[in-house]
């Protein structure tokens, strides 16, 4: 059975992890209507959806909202409903919100193409501006919190140690 969920009001969005640096699992969590779902993504989705909220803000004016800083902090526990698939990202000038639909990662067929299937999951939201707006400043900090990178290579640094191509 899948999973659908639409909010028009959200109450939060944002990404947070779990894991040290250089194994964090990264998550979506999204709490509306007494609701909180987490969706298991890469860092990669999470910079991609925080990249193009930017480019949507940047055409409108300034928020005039935004949740306390506080607010964007993941809350426990995390149990993902699914693992993030495709994103669609758009704007709706009607409501003056931004819409973000999530959808469930799908099988691929043997030519690399998206199976159709129905039964994935799908989570479609509404966020205001101030929203999207402290999300893309909290995912910011949030994907750069990761490993250091090396003086020399600027490869990223584990926390056990790095072997160094510059270092021989």
């Amino acid at each position: 059975m899948s999973i659908f969920h639409e909010f028009d009001d959200v109450d939060k969005f944002t990404v947070g992890t779990q894991g040290r640096p250089g194994a964090r699992t990264f998550f979506l969590q999204i709490r509306a209507d007494g609701t909180r779902l987490a969706v298991k993504c890469e860092k990669q989705q999470a910079a991609a959806i925080s990249q193009y909220l930017d480019k949507v803000l940047a055409d409108l004016p300034p928020a005039e909202d935004r949740p306390i800083q506080g607010a964007m902090e993941m809350s426990d526990p995390v149990d993902p409903v699914f693992v993030l698939g495709p994103i669609g990202l758009g704007y709706d000038r009607s409501n003056d919100r931004v819409l973000l639909q999530l959808e469930e990662v799908g099988e691929v067929d043997e030519e690399g193409e998206m199976v159709d299937d129905e039964d994935r999951g799908h989570i479609r939201i509404y966020i205001t501006r101030g929203q999207a707006a402290a999300f893309t400043k909290h995912a910011g900090q949030v994907i750069e919190s990761g490993r250091p990178e090396c003086q020399w290579c600027s490869a990223p640094m584990d926390p056990d140690g790095h072997a160094c191509p510059r270092m021989n």
